[in-house]
């Protein structure tokens, strides 16, 4: 129950990211509050999972999900240039948090 809770709040964390960005600055009131809701249950579901998990395998599977959340949204939005590189190392990341699952 733990990973799916974390997995849960790394996509929380890439959309108060995305939102905070969207907020500009906190002058739009939509992105803000979606911005404040997610970054609320993002952290309540990782202080949850760290129950369980260990800190740092948490906090680096947390971090990668929303990393790599948050750039591919940008990038299918257009917000971000797409290139083979970015994409190479995206999957990298992703290889890094299933990696850190498999040892667990």
């Amino acid at each position: 129950m733990a990973w799916i809770v974390l997995v849960v709040s790394g996509v929380l964390e890439a959309v108060w990211a995305t939102a905070l960005g969207r907020s500009e600055g906190f002058s739009r009131l939509g992105p803000s509050i979606t911005f404040g809701v997610a970054i609320l249950l993002s952290m309540v579901g990782l202080a949850y999972a760290m129950r369980s998990l260990p800190v740092g395998t948490s906090y680096a599977v947390w971090v990668g999900i929303g990393a790599v959340l948050t750039v591919a949204y940008a990038m299918a939005t257009g917000d971000e240039s797409i290139s083979a590189l970015k994409i190479v190392f995206l999957v990298a990341i992703v290889g890094g948090v299933v990696g850190l699952k498999l040892v667990h």
